[in-house]
């Protein structure tokens, strides 16, 4: 499949700044198609495991964003960071990244567990009560795994 070019090539960032921002953000926007013709778009936590090149979301196990998943799993997921400002200037330089992919629930249970624990790493911590708050909560969750096919970023300058 090709996709096509960013029109704003010179504002294009490298892929390693790509995972950069996926690393450090806490939030992103997955957007689904939705019912009735329109889009479906939630923010989300997640964690990109740079050991598999996919992102884990954590949600529960039915509602309306496993419901439309289970139609069509291909997705879109838009992360920015939190900017910068350079010395006397008022604009942000703001990196975001758009993804599109596929999303599967992660059935095997260590890996779900797994990423329970990587996600939870990521917001929630002590360290040392991760594996057990993940225990207590892994039932109940349902772990979701997006396969990359297509990304892409840039840095804007809100001038």
């Amino acid at each position: 499949m090709e996709w096509r070019k960013m029109r704003r090539f010179k504002q294009e960032i490298s892929e390693a700044e790509c995972l950069e921002v996926l690393k450090e953000s806490p939030r992103g926007v997955l957007s689904m198609f939705g019912e009735n013709g329109y889009p479906y778009g939630i923010p989300l936590d997640f964690y990109y495991d740079a050991q598999d090149g996919k992102i884990y979301f954590h949600g529960a196990k039915e509602g309306n964003k496993i419901d439309l998943l289970q139609k069509d799993n291909h997705v879109c997921f838009t992360v920015m960071d939190q900017g910068y400002r350079e010395e006397g200037d008022w604009a942000l330089y703001i990196r975001s990244v758009v993804i599109f992919g596929r999303i599967e629930k992660a059935e095997d249970p260590d890996k779900a567990f797994q990423e329970t624990v990587n996600l939870g790493r990521k917001y929630y911590p002590p360290e040392e009560d991760m594996e057990a708050y993940a225990r207590k909560y892994e039932k109940a969750l349902t772990i979701l795994c997006l396969s990359i096919d297509h990304m892409s970023g840039k840095l804007v300058h809100e001038k």
